[in-house]
């Protein structure tokens, strides 16, 4: 876990101490660990133990705190490539499932886009309780991970279920995250993302919603994993993950051009991208301008198709499409697998509602060259991207 940046998330607990041992232990493997505390957790043990063992200083007041002007939980869940949150109470639990943010866990919980483990403590009754139950199914329906409490006796002198898990199970857990980052070395990847820009005028352009959001995320997941990322990108409001080679372009010609220019030196490329199909036959030198109620009338021409370019060349890559589409999903992209060569395809339907474009979530389908099909259930794009990789290593690898 060298070098790996976790927050810590304290709730209101008697089992916090047990926090600080979790700690201790993170930062002797060479974490790089941060922590957070709920409203009520510092009447269970002072943030300043925390500070001292972390290095760093603690969040643990929304307001009335020194730097709360630069929305400190936003700048730490930017950082960090996992969120623990140990111990959870019932009360955490139910925040993080409905959304609240009145304290500065809750509201970090839902600043922080990346993958989540959580480690419960509370009384058995509690513990089993529908609505807590209930809490649980839903973020375990988000991709949240779970350590589950032990049985034992508890502070309120029941025996049962509801106990902390032990520290060591824990700390097996989070490293069980991070040690698959390093079966990439030595690949290297080509990736393309965003939307394309088409001028219509000097102001004004054809594009779609794509934020670019899948495409980052697996740029960034390729080289925590230690592979080598060419990262070709339409305009998104994104940072460019660490580490990785940027190239920014506007339009479909200009990324295709970057695509050609570098498919020779990589392994594999994922074209993620949201490539506009259209552009207009001619640009306006100037702004078009309104006349009266009259219409107007755009000829459009096809854009270059980069894939289909790609699989002319016939070069010995392993190839990773994207359909996105709003009907006939698996027919279409069944249809663009064959077409274009391509090694895997990933379908996700951009009619469905908190999935695909803008969203930091997806859900889709991965169809093989021998037209397989792995249905994803609903996650965190970083965690499709994972599993995406996942996939694509095991080709390689039988390759």
């Amino acid at each position: 876990m060298k070098n790996a940046k976790i927050v810590l998330g304290v709730s209101a607990s008697i089992a916090a101490y047990k926090a600080v041992e979790l700690l201790r232990l993170l930062v002797v493997e060479g974490a790089e660990v941060r922590v957070v505390m709920s409203a009520n957790a510092g009447k269970f043990i002072a943030p300043l133990t925390f500070e001292a063992l972390s290095g760093h200083p603690v969040y643990h007041a929304q307001f009335d705190a020194p730097n709360s002007a630069e929305m400190e939980h936003i700048r730490v869940a930017e950082k960090a490539d996992l969120l623990v949150v140990a111990p959870a109470t019932a009360s955490m639990l139910g925040k993080m499932a409905h959304g609240l943010a009145d304290d500065a866990l809750s509201s970090l919980h839902l600043a922080f886009k990346g993958p989540v483990l959580i480690a419960p403590a509370m009384n058995e009754g509690m513990w089993w309780h529908p609505a807590v139950q209930g809490n649980i199914a839903t973020l375990k329906s988000r991709g949240v991970k779970f350590v589950d409490p032990e049985p034992g006796e508890l502070a309120c002198g029941v025996i049962g279920p509801g106990r902390l898990a032990d520290i060591s199970v824990i700390r097996e857990k989070i490293k069980s995250y991070f040690c698959q980052r390093d079966d990439l070395i030595g690949i290297r990847f080509l990736i393309t993302a965003g939307p394309t820009h088409e001028a219509i005028d000097p102001v004004r352009y054809l594009s779609n919603p794509s934020s670019g959001k899948m495409g980052y995320a697996l740029a960034e997941q390729v080289k925590a994993r230690g592979g080598e990322v060419v990262l070709i990108s339409g305009p998104t409001y994104l940072k460019p993950p660490e580490g990785v080679d940027f190239k920014p372009c506007k339009r479909a010609d200009e990324m295709n051009d970057l695509v050609q220019e570098h498919l020779e030196n990589c392994d594999v490329l994922v074209m993620s991208a949201a490539v506009g199909d259209f552009a207009t036959e001619t640009l306006a030198k100037e702004k078009i301008k309104k006349q009266g109620d009259a219409g107007l009338v755009l000829k459009l021409v096809p854009t270059k198709d980069i894939l289909l370019d790609v699989a002319k060349r016939n070069l010995d890559k392993l190839v990773v499409g994207f359909a996105a589409e709003s009907q006939n999903l698996l027919e279409s992209a069944l249809e663009k697998l064959k077409k274009k060569n391509l090694d895997l395809i990933v379908a996700n339907d951009i009619s469905a509602s908190g999935i695909g474009f803008q969203s930091d979530f997806n859900q889709v389908t991965i169809i093989d060259r021998e037209e397989n099909m792995e249905n994803l259930p609903l996650k965190p794009k970083r965690e499709i991207a994972d599993l995406l990789l996942d996939r694509i290593l095991s080709r390689l690898k039988h390759s």
